[in-house]
């Protein structure tokens, strides 16, 4: 193509503001967990409207701490959807506990949620809905069908008890901004887990947040136990220890070591600024995209609607009666466009470890359709109007032609 262009699949957004804001940090002399740490913490919670943030160096790193805080270790379940990327179980094995994987609905990114009761035993304690492509999960079903089964929960210890249900335990790495029914991620699930990895929204180069609603508990004591988590069981961390005479600490426990800098603080604080017009652009995009693809023969999930707002994450596309084999030849032909685009997601029980474990594919047929038919085109603030219909012309294109070679593999 004469016109061809580069369209990344998604770069992050950094502007002059994370730049300069990672300067001034370097400067303060406060480059590891310090003030701006703490502010961003606050700007979240104000985002979130949660009872409170914990600034970490992952989303997995959240997960795993919400779980731990809870006590949740070996012997006791954890179910996690089959379709999602290996971040939202392997905190569960991690601290032990055994993982029980649900498969999607048919048609639908989201689990199964009239099959969830049935994989609720005794040994259930939390459950990890996945808010896919920032599109937030059916939160209201997801906790009837847990009240519905509250007679099967066994509390196993103080903070298990002020629960009367098993726990929600959100994987919220693509939902920061969205709302479910006017209330915003961060503030519907029991615990939440944020990303801010390079390819997110919002981005602090790595790192995450746990955000928790009131859920009955003092919420500094509960935020002081994730610090302690985050920094080897320490009782003081660095910006703690430079008070005047105030160096002595403890170790409460062998903890771990997964807290934020202030240098990746920095930079959620510019881009924090930025946010309601990154999610604006995001929208357009989406529309853009709706718009361009509405005369083909594929179905876009849906970001928007009375029930929710999504934060716009990521475009999944599906084409529907496609298998593998076709999906990875668009992605091919669009690739020879200069158009990157990939898959979400893979399910779980399709990787070795996960195998390993004793899962298979077959006994999760609605995952596997909707994984065989997936792609995910490009959606990112840096995207122009332009880019985004030649990633749709190329997408028309590839899809053409990989049904005129299939066709002509079958005659």
């Amino acid at each position: 193509m004469d016109d061809k262009r580069h369209i990344a699949f998604s770069p992050p957004d950094i502007s002059q503001a994370e730049i300069d804001a990672v300067a001034e940090a370097m400067r303060s002399g406060w480059i590891t967990t310090g003030p701006k740490t703490k502010e961003l913490e606050h700007r979240l919670a104000d985002l979130t409207k949660a009872a409170g943030v914990a600034c970490l160096s992952s989303a997995t790193a959240a997960l795993e701490c919400a779980l731990r805080a809870l006590g949740i270790g070996p012997g006791d379940e954890v179910i996690v959807p089959a379709y999602t990327y290996t971040a939202s179980c392997s905190p569960i094995c991690h601290v032990g506990a055994t993982p029980v994987l649900i498969d999607t609905a048919p048609g639908s990114f989201e689990m199964n949620y009239a099959e969830l009761g049935d994989l609720v035993t005794e040994r259930t304690r939390a459950v990890i809905p996945v808010d896919i492509a920032g599109r937030m999960c059916d939160y209201d079903r997801l906790e009837g069908v847990l009240l519905s089964k509250k007679a099967l929960w066994r509390p196993q210890n103080d903070l298990q008890r002020l629960f009367d249900r098993i726990v929600i335990v959100a994987d919220g790495a693509h939902s920061l901004g969205a709302d479910y029914h006017g209330r915003p991620s961060g503030s519907v699930a029991d615990f939440t887990a944020f990303s801010f990895h390079a390819v997110k929204n919002l981005t602090t180069a790595e790192g995450g947040a746990l955000a928790w609603r009131n859920g009955g508990f003092d919420n500094e004591e509960f935020y002081r136990g994730i610090m302690l988590q985050s920094l080897h069981g320490q009782t003081k961390d660095a910006l703690a220890k430079t008070q005047a005479s105030s160096w002595e600490y403890d170790i409460a426990f062998p903890g771990w070591k997964c807290n934020m800098t202030d240098i990746q603080a920095a930079i959620g604080l510019a881009q924090l600024d930025r946010y309601p017009n990154l999610l604006a652009r995001r929208r357009e995009i989406i529309a853009r995209y709706e718009a361009g693809l509405a005369d083909a023969d594929v179905t876009l999930v849906k970001h928007f609607g009375d029930w929710a707002n999504s934060s716009g994450h990521l475009m999944l596309v599906r084409m529907p009666g496609k298998d593998e084999a076709f999906r990875n030849r668009v992605i091919e032909l669009m690739a020879e466009d200069g158009v990157a685009t990939n898959v979400h997601y893979k399910p779980l029980p399709m990787f070795t470890a996960y195998r390993n474990l004793g899962f298979d594919i077959a006994d999760y047929p609605n995952a596997y359709n909707q994984y065989r038919c997936e792609i995910t085109l490009p959606l990112h603030t840096l995207l122009s109007d332009d880019d985004v219909d030649y990633t749709i012309g190329s997408f028309k294109r590839a899809f053409a032609r990989a049904s005129d070679q299939t066709k002509r593999e079958s005659d």
